[in-house]
């Protein structure tokens, strides 16, 4: 009965926290230019074109593989896209990979 409350809390939460990784790393680049846009607008941007990316990867992938998605399934309540909510799900943990890639390649 409370899933749908569980998901919508992780969900908020993970989405926020993805912003607000990606709004850090706009600070840093931007700390030096003059130019003044808003990290979050860059933030909201980045993470809507990388799931839409994402999403049309993952629809080019299951079309060629002629593999069988269905059309919705029941995920905490709610009927979702599964492509859709993978694509979504993939994005908001980006930058999280990201940031561990770079920790790493810096030594």
């Amino acid at each position: 009965m409370y899933s749908w409350l569980i998901f919508l809390v992780l969900f908020t939460g993970g989405l926020l926290v993805s912003v607000l990784e990606r709004m850090k790393y706009y600070r840093q680049i931007n700390a030096s230019n003059e130019i003044k846009i808003s990290p979050i607008s860059l933030a909201l941007q980045e993470l809507i074109a990388v799931s839409g990316g994402i999403y049309l990867s993952l629809v080019m992938l299951i079309s060629f593989l002629k593999l069988d998605v269905p059309e919705k399934v029941l995920i905490f309540g709610f009927y979702i896209d599964p492509i859709a909510f993978l694509s979504i799900a993939l994005s908001i943990v980006q930058p999280f990979f990201v940031k561990l890639f770079y920790k790493n390649s810096k030594g």
